[in-house]
């Protein structure tokens, strides 16, 4: 039997990373639609990215980049909604809210654990997870969800770029259907993506049939209603695994020829795709895609998962000119404990791989929206991972002679510039005084704080008014351009920044020692192959 982690032959290495593209158009011009003012005016698929998941749940779904883009927009909350998933009455969102953990861990033992309250924080961490658990599966959140027109953000976090295709109310109502069992020793919510995918789907729905986001979305753009914005963010989840699990399983070689049902299969106990086997997939999205009657679509790039601070790059750089280190670890490994033996980990060789990979994925995007250009269809390529390149802090800003000739840094808007210390990609770190490192990434090490968030949305935002949307005050009156994000009343909602918790120290002894005894990196990460 093939090892997966064996890297294939089709990933095509690439010595030097993908230059961005900074033309949405690709230079393409697209005759004018004269279209007719829409209902819709911004509708968002895509996975956890798009979803609003934050330190390791999906919670404060009103702090997402679609809600953001909404509330600069001018939108009301029933002119863009989105799901919620029990906030601010919960127990925090699905699976496990790591910031509200930490928290209540901080209010009961401080912002450090002494040796003698060992037994005791195991304890209490079991009982913690069994009231989460207990709501959201036979609690409160346990519920079927209410009907209702289709959310204006439709997406949910763990889906590849076959999840949306394929996933309906029945895929989950078959996945529900039997009772959870109460695991004394994993205390995980049971099928914890598919109650967060449960409402995004159940208001997906046509009358009595079960329809896709997909399908809802081509419904919602049909003439009487429209849809003038509809952006799509997609295929990160089709490597992110790779890096979050640090154990790289590559897509069978024959993916690519099989049916969307034995796709569905076969990718299970994937979590990195071959080039090949992402076109396929995404072949068959922009099929769908292109039976949405938007006005404009925005498509997203991947961008490159291993500059993630969830996988720590260990010791130096493997050359000064090289992007990469030679291993990546967890966080808290420290490169005087970490053992390659012992402790999980990538490679420098994979980790170039999986970039490579990656590289082709984007080709595969690029080529679909001038395609779609070409065909005289309104399409925009949004270039996120070019975005986090610019933002990569180990990567490239702190290792000049690594940096492209095309690379230049990432203006961060006034308000977060001027915070102390300025946020950056690395892993967020905070002790008594208050954050030290990070703020991009919020406790999960993979999804944005807020004001992250906020960077999708200004980037999204500029695009849109590229493409002609206009957007409106609070008095209902068109902004002038270029429109900017309200930064600072983000920063008053972002706790992490505003209000950091002590108990996530410089040495991260909380989250390693709950990694420790919980493993929640794996399980409670959407990136575990195993579609709803």
């Amino acid at each position: 039997m093939a090892d997966k982690r064996e890297i294939p032959a089709e990933v095509e290495i690439h010595t030097t990373p993908r230059e961005p593209v900074t033309d949405p158009t690709l230079g393409i011009a697209v005759p004018a639609r004269g279209a007719k003012p829409a209902k819709h005016r911004l509708v968002t698929i895509g996975d956890s990215l798009t979803h609003g998941f934050m330190s390791a749940a999906v919670f404060r779904t009103d702090l997402s980049w679609p809600t953001i883009t909404a509330y600069e927009l001018g939108l009301s909350v029933d002119e863009f909604q989105f799901p919620a998933y029990e906030w601010p009455t919960g127990p925090g969102g699905l699976p496990l809210d790591l910031e509200r953990f930490a928290r209540a861990f901080e209010k009961r033992y401080g912002d450090r654990l002494d040796f003698w309250e060992i037994i005791g924080a195991g304890l209490w961490v079991r009982e913690y997870m069994d009231r989460v658990e207990d709501f959201w599966e036979t609690g409160a959140g346990s519920g079927t969800p209410k009907s209702g027109p289709p959310f204006h953000n439709m997406a949910v976090y763990g889906w590849d770029v076959l999840d949306p295709q394929m996933t309906t109310a029945a895929t989950i109502a078959e996945r529900l259907k039997a009772p959870p069992k109460d695991d004394l020793v994993s205390q995980l919510v049971e099928n914890h993506q598919a109650r967060a995918a449960w409402p995004v789907l159940q208001r997906a729905r046509k009358g009595s049939r079960a329809h896709t986001v997909l399908e809802a979305a081509a419904t919602m753009s049909k003439a009487k209603e429209g849809v003038e914005a509809l952006v799509v963010i997609l295929g990160a989840n089709n490597v992110l695994g790779s890096v979050v699990s640090l154990s790289p399983a590559w897509s069978p070689a024959e993916y690519a020829t099989l049916s969307v049902e034995e796709r569905m299969v076969a990718k299970r106990g994937c979590n990195v795709f071959r080039p090949s086997a992402f076109a396929a997939d995404w072949e068959l999205l922009v099929e769908k895609l292109r039976a949405i009657d938007a006005q404009h679509v925005l498509i997203a790039t991947v961008p490159a998962v291993t500059i993630a601070p969830v996988a720590r790059g260990t010791h130096k750089k493997v050359t000064p000119q090289s992007r990469y280190f030679p291993y990546y670890t967890r966080p808290w490994v420290t490169d005087d404990d970490f053992d390659p033996k012992r402790d999980p980990n990538i490679t420098e060789d994979e980790a170039r791989a999986i970039d490579s990979a990656i590289d082709a994925y984007n080709e595969t995007i690029i080529n679909s929206v001038a395609a779609a250009r070409n065909d005289g269809l309104d399409w925009y390529l949004f270039d996120m991972g070019s975005i986090l390149d610019r933002l990569a802090t180990r990567r490239y800003i702190e290792s000049p002679w690594a940096q492209p000739t095309w690379w230049t840094p990432y203006e961060l808007p006034p308000p977060l510039s001027a915070l102390d210390p300025v946020p950056s990609t690395r892993f967020f770190r905070a002790g008594r005084q208050g954050r030290t490192e990070g703020g991009l990434f919020s406790l999960d090490g993979v999804h944005p704080t807020t004001i992250g968030y906020g960077i999708v949305a200004q980037e999204v935002i500029k695009i849109m008014e590229l493409a002609g949307v206009t957007f409106l005050g609070r008095d209902g009156q068109p902004r002038k351009a270029p429109v900017v994000v309200d930064f600072d009343r983000l920063l008053l909602v972002d706790t992490l920044i505003s209000q950091p918790p002590a108990a996530i120290n410089n040495t991260l002894s909380l989250l390693g020692w709950l990694d420790e005894r919980l493993d929640w990196v794996n399980k409670f990460l959407p990136f575990a192959p195993n579609p709803l």
